[in-house]
């Protein structure tokens, strides 16, 4: 069962998620739709793999949900690069690439401490 304490991959996730919402809505209010959608799914995905990770029935389902948010990390990187080298989008406030190279960093530390249990 899901415990409610503090959890520094918890917050992080969730707060990037915010982050990333607001990125997608600048996206949409400048009719950039798909990319919008497309950094919206993943960047929210991240946390909500990671949410459903504190559930897990068993370690190996721990590592499969961070494994996908591992995935999901990956994909609005790529996003998120493309924004940055396109001339047809607004750069991604730096934190935002900076917070999720951090994310990525957890989740990995993370996957390979769970593999050892």
């Amino acid at each position: 069962m899901r415990d409610d304490k503090e959890n520094l991959i918890v917050d992080k996730t969730f707060n990037f998620a915010l982050e990333a919402i607001d990125y997608s809505e600048k996206l949409r209010s400048l009719h950039k739709y798909e990319m919008a959608s497309q950094l919206f799914r993943s960047g929210t995905s991240i946390g909500a793999n990671v949410w459903e990770a504190q559930n897990a029935e068993s370690n190996a389902d721990f590592i499969h949900k961070f494994k996908i948010a591992a995935k999901e990390s990956d994909e609005t990187d790529y996003w998120l690069r493309l924004c940055k080298a396109s001339p047809h989008y607004p750069d991604p406030n730096p934190e935002l690439p900076k917070e999720l190279k951090s994310i990525i960093r957890i989740i990995t530390k993370i996957i390979s401490t769970s593999k050892k249990k």
